[in-house]
């Protein structure tokens, strides 16, 4: 919300919902020429949810995102529309400065029917040593309260630790992890994970006991991947096999790869180890193309 003031805020939210309460009988009228996409739930866990999500990151970062930068009542706009396709996962995240116009969009969804993911950028408390623990925790607990209050919501679906970039996060990163069990615990939280951007990061949170969902960057060209697609495929196997939620990303390798959608989309729904993936769709074709295929290829069996 940087640079907007409260009066536009408010003028930007009104123009939002003046455009849903137009939008949605039009959106649904035409909903039935696109496939909505299967419904899933999440290994492990009890969350329900469509197998492909709305990301809001596209170069994302400082609170901000392609996706925040189109404004209130685009971006408002487009996850009614997903929602109105059958997408009801939502992907987030505080670095990307999405929580508000997720908020503003619950005005109209439900918010029984959609599973929220979000992320925790553990970077804007600064370095993880020599802080205190007792301080990082404190952090921890009172962001996931933050969370809640931006996105009015009792309980977030998923919390994750964003972009972990070595195998030593979860020694670093041990006070946020014990705040976030314990907002589990609360009910405040359905379920952890960890983002990562390093593979072997991504290897240790395969075999983590505290990861229920791992996020990791997957397409059959090793775009904007951590290793090796062959590499990659063999530590979410393990993931799978140790009763994990895999939700992939990049499945279009961060744009590189939209001239080969079609392959993308292929190789995600017939790879048997990614329960759900997201798509940072930035207008409605993009969604509905992305639905159309998946349609085409039909999610092949879970490897466990």
């Amino acid at each position: 919300m940087s640079g907007l003031d409260r009066r536009g805020f408010l003028a930007a939210t009104a123009g939002a919902a003046a455009y849903l309460t137009s939008h949605q009988s039009t959106a649904r009228a035409g909903a039935t020429d696109v496939p909505a996409p299967p419904e899933v739930q999440l290994a492990g866990t009890d969350i329900k949810m469509s197998r492909v999500g709305l990301g809001t990151g596209m170069h994302g970062g400082n609170r901000q995102s392609d996706h925040t930068r189109m404004g209130f009542e685009e971006l408002v706009a487009l996850m009614q529309h997903g929602y109105d396709r059958g997408v009801t996962f939502l992907d987030l995240a505080d670095l990307y400065g999405s929580h508000l116009y997720c908020r503003e969009a619950l005005r109209s969804i439900p918010r029984e029917k959609v599973a929220i993911m979000t992320k925790l950028w553990w970077r804007y408390d600064g370095p993880v040593e020599p802080v205190a623990p007792s301080h990082a925790k404190n952090i921890a607990r009172t962001t996931v309260d933050r969370f809640r209050h931006e996105l009015n919501t009792d309980y977030i679906d998923m919390v994750l630790l964003h972009c972990a970039t070595t195998p030593l996060w979860t020694k670093q990163l041990a006070p946020y992890m014990d705040a976030l069990s314990e907002a589990k615990d609360k009910g405040h939280i359905k379920a952890l994970g960890v983002s990562c951007h390093n593979f072997e990061a991504m290897e240790v949170a395969a075999e983590s006991p505290w990861v229920d969902v791992l996020l990791a960057r997957i397409n059959p060209r090793g775009a904007k991947m951590d290793g090796p697609v062959d590499d990659v495929v063999r530590v979410l196997r393990k993931t799978k096999e140790n009763g994990k939620a895999v939700i992939g990303m990049k499945i279009y390798g961060e744009g590189t790869l939209a001239d080969h959608k079609d392959e993308c989309i292929r190789f995600a729904q017939e790879l048997g180890m990614l329960d759900a993936i997201t798509v940072g769709a930035m207008n409605p074709e993009q969604i509905d193309e992305t639905l159309n295929l998946m349609a085409k290829y039909p999610a092949a069996p879970m490897i466990c």
